[in-house]
Order: structure tokens, then sequence, then C-alpha cells
């Protein structure tokens, strides 16, 4: 082969404007968004927007949003952590001190730092959900998409139909 064959261009297909506004081929977003504090006193509690929007054919629904609360994604890391062989990236921090009595802020309240714990929270699911393991877990399919967390649901995968 000589020289100039083996420095021919390609010759490249034409991106049509079909092509160039196809939907992407796959595609998984998540945010976490909307915090709202709720209750007064030790009843208190903050629970964000986990909005998902996929066409992942793993995923049955293709677009969905719940509440979930810190205590949520505990309940994920934990059954990831326990059923799967992925190594799951840790959680931002209880905030153990944020919790203490006479602060000048509102503590685990305050809203920047709810806008901290929002932003990791963001990172810590779509850092999982972007797992290809991890996306054919029960726990995570539940945790995106179903209104109230069955905690004794039957841990595994789901199967593409």
């Amino acid at each position: 082969m000589d020289n100039t064959e083996a420095t021919r261009r390609l010759h490249t297909k034409k991106q049509t404007l079909d092509d160039a506004y196809a939907a992407p081929a796959n595609f998984l977003e998540i945010d976490v968004i909307n915090p709202i504090t709720h209750g007064v006193a030790k009843k208190r509690y903050t629970d964000y927007e986990v909005r998902m929007r996929t066409n992942l054919p793993v995923f049955k629904i293709k677009e969905s949003s719940v509440r979930r609360r810190y205590s949520d994604f505990e309940w994920l890391r934990s059954e990831l952590e326990r059923d799967s062989k992925i190594v799951v990236p840790p959680l931002p921090g209880k905030a153990i001190k944020r919790q203490l009595p006479f602060r000048n802020d509102d503590g685990i309240y305050d809203e920047d730092f709810i806008e901290d714990r929002r932003k990791a929270l963001e990172g810590f699911v779509n850092k999982i959900a972007g797992h290809p393991l991890a996306q054919n877990e029960r726990c995570l399919h539940m945790f995106l998409q179903e209104p109230i967390i069955d905690k004794n649901y039957v841990p595994g995968k789901i199967r593409p139909n």
C-alpha cells in the first residue's frame, strides 16, 4: 500500500438535519431541586425533588419526579453497598455540628447549607445512576421513580423487556 492510500481521507457521510436534531443515543438526566423544609422543632426535615428524564431501555418510566429526604439517599446507598458489585460514592456528611443548639444560623435548615447539600446529593445520585451495573438495581429504580419507597421490597435486578 502506498502512502497516498494510507493518508487518503475517509469518505464521511454528510450529517442531515434529522441526524443533527435527533435525540441523543442514550441519556439519563437527574436533577435534585426544589428543597422544602417541613414541620417544626424536632419534627422538622427538608426534602428534595428528584426529577429524572431518560431514554435508557432499562427504565420503563421515561420521566419521573419524586420527593426524597436525606434518609432516603442513605437508604439507597446502603442497599447498593449490600447488594451490588459497585463501589458506592460517599454521601455528603450527616452535619452533626450543624444540629447543635445555640447557633447563629438555622443549622441544617440554613439556606446555604441546604443548597450545598442539594448539590452534593445531586452529584451523588448522578454518579450512581451513571453506573451501568447500578442502572439494573431495583432499589435505584424505586428511589428514582416510586412515590413511596417500599423498604420491604425484594432486592434484585431489573430485567428490561
